[in-house]
């Protein structure tokens, strides 16, 4: 029984303990019950039916309810359970969004339950350790040495914003301190360098470190979104004298075609300009980890930073994104001295915190649930989970290019799987982009399948709408992926005759 009000228990206490382990076997039972009830990877109604289920959940009340109840805590675990999506489901292909181990899984709660923090020593000497070292390990990993650092990061969009924020105060330095003076009165205009198929957080990093969208310039790229380097240095040659090429940036699987940009290329011109390059991986880290696909990422140790997210291609749980440096001298415009925090006094005596290394303050130990996952599945067996995904997509595909009511838009170079329904024969459509965004909406509100949509621009030079298969879950099989195959296939035939108007 749940102690509730003035009465609620604490986690870490004994009571609060023995109130965990019976709120564990209610959580689990919801966990499987939901499994079984949901069918699909996501419970039937759509958008209306989700709604419903948390004004349900209310019962047309407020969270902080005058009478507190205990009922209403399971309740509420049970609607979270089957409104949750299923990313273990071989139909949950949508996004990159991996299930997590289920050591990761235990990492968290034995986290949330102790609560360190890593922005002062007596908040979690362990946990302030273990991220260290976790550190150490992925710049390792990267191709940097031992002058390396980094930090861990709420997602990939916070770990290319502070990886800009560096590479900033290193270009501007020469006009001054840009973290203690600003950039107001330089007579320099700041260049972002990025492919036309980078993340948007690129753009947005740049206006919020005040070099502004405007500064961002987006390279070229090719039939398959990957950076086209002559374009880079044609673009960068022929900067005026007061452009400042503050950093390029290149991505290790695209969001879409999960493309790599020619990273040896691009090295070489950030060197021979002495700008900063830095590699977004949110998404195509997990190609490290397996022989096979680990030459997509040849040149990543030349970078200055590197982003990735392990809550993508890493099956650990969100939020798990790393970005390192390969000389961490240039964190220190991160540095800072609150005598309530870090005392210098303390610190000479190696009571040391990570107050230094990130935008945050207060900050929770997302190292553990990493290592969890690494220390269960192993450097092997990470790599097998990636190649058997690498495997999936290339199977999908073979499918659709064998399916003549699908159209395939090209191999798969890591994971994701691009094309578009197209009529059968004697089926007319009015409109292809309405129908292909109408089918994905149909099976997800049927809870049957989730995948994702985008805009390709064919070869005359008009933009569709496409359906994209993401392919993380290493237990999948082919018979798993000619059932969604089937489910997408009958849902176009399904809606063909609808009429579809809006994408």
């Amino acid at each position: 029984m749940i102690s509730t009000g003035r009465n609620a228990a604490l986690a870490g206490r004994p009571e609060g303990l023995e109130q965990l382990r019976g709120l564990l076997d209610t959580v689990l039972g919801t966990l499987g019950d939901a499994a079984l009830k949901r069918g699909g990877p996501l419970a039937p109604g759509g958008p209306q039916a989700a709604v419903a289920a948390v004004d349900e959940v209310l019962g047309g009340g407020r969270f902080l309810a005058d009478e507190p109840s205990a009922q209403r805590v399971t309740e509420l675990f049970e609607a979270y359970a089957a409104w949750a999506v299923d990313l273990t489901h071989p139909s949950a292909a949508a996004r990159m969004q991996c299930a997590p181990t289920a050591a990761s899984a235990a990492a968290e709660l034995l986290a949330a339950t102790l609560n360190q923090s890593l922005h002062a020593w007596e908040s979690g000497p362990f946990a302030l350790e273990l991220e260290r070292r976790l550190i150490q390990e992925m710049a390792s990993l990267v191709g940097f040495g031992a002058e390396a650092g980094g930090t861990l990061t709420p997602g990939g969009s916070i770990s290319n914003l502070m990886a800009l924020l560096f590479s900033r105060d290193r270009a501007l330095k020469d006009t001054g301190e840009v973290s203690a003076t600003g950039l107001a009165g330089r007579q320099v205009r700041p260049r972002v360098l990025c492919s036309a198929a980078a993340h948007f957080s690129v753009a947005r990093a740049a206006g919020f470190l005040g070099l502004g969208r405007s500064a961002v310039v987006k390279v070229p790229v090719d039939d398959r979104g990957r950076m086209i380097a002559d374009e880079a240095r044609r673009i960068v040659e022929g900067f005026d004298a007061d452009e400042v090429p503050v950093a390029i940036v290149a991505t290790a699987g695209t969001t879409d075609h999960g493309s790599f940009d020619p990273l040896p290329e691009l090295a070489d011109l950030a060197a021979e300009y002495g700008t900063w390059l830095h590699v977004d991986a949110a998404y195509g880290i997990g190609a490290l980890f397996s022989p096979k696909l680990a030459p997509l990422l040849d040149g990543l140790g030349r970078a200055d930073s590197v982003a990735f997210d392990l809550h993508k291609f890493g099956w650990t749980p969100a939020s798990s994104s790393v970005v390192v440096v390969r000389d961490r001298r240039h964190m220190e415009c991160l540095d800072e001295q609150a005598v309530y925090l870090n005392p210098s006094d303390d610190e000479a005596l190696g009571f040391t915190a990570l107050l230094g290394t990130s935008l945050q303050t207060t900050r929770r130990s997302d190292a553990l649930k990493m290592a969890a996952t690494f220390l269960t599945v192993g450097r092997e067996g990470m790599g097998d989970w990636v190649e058997a995904c690498h495997d999936q997509a290339r199977y999908a595909a073979s499918v659709i290019a064998a399916t003549d009511s699908l159209e395939l838009v090209a191999d798969p170079l890591l994971t994701t799987v691009i094309f578009r329904c197209v009529p059968e024969e004697g089926t007319s459509v009015a409109d292809e982009n309405a129908w292909n965004a109408a089918v994905r909406r149909k099976l997800m509100a049927d809870g049957r399948a989730l995948l994702a949509r985008t805009k390709i621009t064919g070869p005359d030079g008009t933009p569709s709408v496409h359906l994209k298969l993401v392919f993380l879950n290493p237990t999948t099989t082919e018979d798993d992926i000619d059932t969604l195959l089937t489910d997408i296939t009958a849902a176009a035939r399904e809606t063909a005759g609808q009429g579809a108007t809006q994408y």
